[in-house]
């Protein structure tokens, strides 16, 4: 009895083991299925009025019990059912093997018998093939005897390329090999057995002069086909009998396999060295020789200028070579042969390998472009592939392309790098030259409109634009990444433009009187026009982009226009600091005692910006336009400062006319100096040489109880003026009590609107000095 049984139920036949010791399982099984039913009564019967229900619960879980049980034996029965009709299967297979194996050791035995008698017969099989090896001998003597002397006729036949008669001797030659192997291999056969390896090399031994022969006029054909073209144009003779052997040597192949191709164990074997395959060597020769062709090209020079040379000599010779296929080979070789395709498909292929190395090498872009041209044009042109004559042939032969797309787009992504480099250091060499006018002691050059304009423009415009003209000889491709490209570096040469304005700025201001800088602002003028110049050149070259190739580029697109825009503004405000540099001097003279008396310095304010005003005209809309109306925003807004400087309080009703009298006389000559600004363009949403005029009816105001109103109507056109602003015009008035200043400046408070939508803010330039505070003694009061 075994360990397990002993376990298990080997004590007493009384003794019953626990089934939770067996089968743990059971016991955590049975565990949550009362959880699980106490789980459940206790939701079922919550209330006691539910347990009138139990009987049906009872009945019913009852039922599905006794279900189940009847489920489960049908099962266990069906399993037991199936292992019993498994074992009686494994019985009957028993039996079967038994019998067999009786069957097998009775085999064995004859088996071992009928060898002796087998032993017997092997000295008469000996003398059978012995037999048949002498009457195979007897048979061929007279062959095998003129074998050498024929040998060496074919060779010198060979020799003097009479290559019919060579190949119908060696034919001969061939076919008695074959017959000597066959009969030998026929009297083994007979025997029982096959040839023997000593025969085979004996037979190839005394016939080892046909395999030479097969070398030798291989080699006379390879070199025919392989001059094929130098033939044609001579004498084609030579390559119509190679055509010709080629074309046996391929029938007499077929015939072989056709004939002896069986897997029959009376076959009859191939004759050595056969197929041999010789047209397709053929073409493999044909090949070799126009890659030949090929590498015979000078490529000396190759690169630089000679690249173009080059491909034209590749284009010329192709042509030609094509011409004799097609017009002289063409007739020589069977129509199957498909000639012209076949030198077609070759040509395409050294091309396509040569034209990959060029690609490989560090080109210029002159010489990208001479690749790119060539392949893209010049080689489906009616002077090459596209000729009428081969676009049959064109049309029968997929030949692919001639550089993969793949390569296509690295050798224009060369090509756009190459010219990349080459804008850089042009437009960083016309910026230098920029520079070097910028210092010059004349006024910069007009155009035939009047604008001053320096070279820099027309430099970098008609760069562009002949790099942009030469990419579409390629392609619309091309053409847009050069045009992204040339907007990359003018983004980049107007940042160095700006940064350029910004340094010339600096040393004007420096040294202000210096002969240098006697046309600094002629210059910036001239900077400005350069950049509408520029911005008309960018937007050309936008439009000239296809719409396909918006998404083409990877990174972030350039945007020219922005830095235009930045320079623009950079060189106005450069502008303007100048004409408040020339305005300064006589700016802490307005709105002064004297002022008030005699009207200076209003006259010569006006003399400078009628001079600043006519060195605008020279600039190029819409920027003069921009000029202008900066330089009167300039003026009122330093007028208006003047007066936040409370350098005239008034002391009377007469000086508040007076002083209101003043400012629009000075608003009517600034108004002159500036009359043609509103017929020019773009009227701005705020005037501000009217704020002369509302300022003046302030300080004019008779009654300061009216100011509220005042205040009020002042607010809604200017919602930017701040208390401290109202707070000293009352300060100029000079006649307004506490109440009213503190009514007024409360409504101000109250009613101050938000800055409308397109409003350009006046009063936010004008800062209001801080109020002065009176010394005063310690011992003494403060006023």
């Amino acid at each position: 009895m075994s360990a397990g049984d002993q376990k298990n139920g080997g004590d007493k036949p009384g003794d019953t083991v626990p089934v939770a010791e067996v089968w743990p399982e059971v016991e955590r099984a049975e565990r949550l299925a009362r959880g699980a039913a106490l789980k459940w009564a206790s939701g079922v019967f919550c209330r006691p009025e539910h347990l009138e229900r139990l009987s049906q619960y009872r009945k019913r879980e009852s039922q599905r019990t006794a279900s189940i049980h009847t489920r489960l034996k049908s099962m266990v029965q069906s399993y037991l059912e199936g292992v019993g009709w498994g074992l009686e299967q494994l019985r009957e297979a028993r039996t079967e093997l038994k019998e067999a194996s009786r069957t097998l050791k009775k085999a064995g035995v004859e088996s071992s018998r009928n060898t002796e008698g087998v032993k017997s017969l092997e000295r008469l099989r000996e003398v059978s093939i012995n037999h048949c090896q002498l009457l195979a001998a007897v048979s061929n003597l007279p062959r095998l005897y003129s074998v050498r002397s024929m040998v060496s006729e074919t060779e010198r036949l060979v020799e003097s390329r009479r290559l019919l008669e060579a190949h119908a001797r060696l034919m001969e030659l061939e076919r008695w090999q074959d017959d000597i192997l066959w009969q030998l291999h026929g009297a083994a056969g007979t025997s029982g057995i096959s040839l023997s390896p000593e025969d085979q090399d004996l037979v190839a031994k005394y016939f080892s002069g046909v395999g030479r022969l097969v070398d030798a006029l291989g080699k006379e054909l390879w070199a025919v086909v392989s001059s094929a073209l130098a033939l044609a144009r001579q004498n084609p003779t030579p390559f119509v009998s190679a055509v010709r052997i080629v074309e046996r040597e391929e029938a007499l192949d077929q015939a072989l396999l056709e004939e002896r191709g069986g897997s029959g164990g009376n076959s009859r074997p191939l004759p050595p060295g056969r197929p041999r395959g010789w047209r397709a060597c053929f073409f493999q020769v044909l090949e070799e020789a126009v890659s030949a062709r090929f590498r015979s090209v000078s490529y000396l020079h190759t690169r630089g200028p000679g690249l173009a040379g080059h491909l034209s000599a590749l284009q010329h010779g192709l042509m030609a070579d094509l011409a004799t296929v097609r017009h002289l080979l063409e007739h020589c070789v069977p129509p199957h042969y498909r000639l012209t395709g076949a030198y077609l498909r070759a040509s395409h292929c050294c091309l396509h390998a040569h034209l990959t190395q060029v690609s490989s090498w560090d080109l210029e872009s002159g010489e990208i472009f001479a690749v790119l041209n060539w392949v893209l044009h010049i080689y489906n042109s009616p002077d090459m592939m596209g000729h009428p004559e081969l676009v049959s042939e064109m049309e029968k032969e997929e030949l692919g392309p001639l550089i993969s797309s793949e390569g296509l787009e690295q050798l224009q992504s060369k090509y756009v790098q190459s010219v990349r480099k080459s804008v850089s250091e042009w437009m960083l060499k016309a910026l230098q030259v920029e520079l070097q006018d910028w210092q010059r002691d004349q006024e910069p050059d007009t155009d035939h409109e009047g604008f001053y304009q320096t070279s820099l423009p027309t430099i970098i415009t008609q760069m562009l634009e002949e790099n942009a003209r030469v990419a579409l000889m390629i392609g619309e491709s091309l053409r847009d990444q050069t045009i992204q490209m040339g907007l990359y570096e003018m983004e980049n040469l107007l940042n160095k433009f700006r940064e350029a304005l910004v340094d010339f700025g600096k040393e004007h201001r420096k040294e202000p009187s210096n002969n240098k800088s006697k046309f600094y602002l002629h210059y910036l003028l001239a900077s400005i026009s350069n950049c509408i110049i520029l911005k008309k050149s960018t937007e050309s070259l936008q439009q000239q982009q296809s719409s396909r190739s918006a998404g083409q580029f990877s990174r972030t697109p350039p945007n020219p226009l922005v830095a235009l825009d930045r320079a623009v503004r950079r060189a106005c405000r450069l502008v303007m600091d100048q004409l408040l540099l020339d305005l300064q001097p006589f700016l802490p003279g307005l709105l002064t005692r004297s002022w008030l008396a005699q009207g200076d310095p209003t006259p010569k304010l006006c003399h400078v910006l009628e001079h600043h005003l006519e060195l605008y005209s020279r600039v190029r809309p819409p920027c003069r336009q921009r000029l202008q109306e900066e330089a009167q925003w300039l003026m009122v807004v330093e007028y208006v400062r003047a007066l936040m400087q409370k350098r005239l309080v008034c002391r009377s009703a007469e000086e508040r006319r007076q002083l209101a009298q003043q400012m629009v006389q000075d608003e009517q000559l600034f108004r002159e100096i500036f009359h043609g600004l509103e017929g020019e363009g773009s009227v701005p949403e705020v005037n501000p040489l009217a704020l002369l005029p509302d300022l003046a009816d302030f300080i004019r105001l008779k009654d300061p109880g009216m100011l509220t109103l005042e205040v009020s109507g002042l607010a809604a056109k200017y919602p930017d003026i701040s208390e401290e602003h109202v707070s000293v015009l009352l300060d100029v008035r000079s006649d307004v009590s506490r109440d009213i200043r503190g009514a007024v400046l409360d409504l101000l408070e109250q009613s101050a609107p938000p800055l409308p939508a397109g409003y350009r803010p006046i009063f936010t330039d004008i800062l209001v000095p801080p109020p002065t505070i009176a010394f005063c003694l310690p011992t003494a009061k403060c006023a």
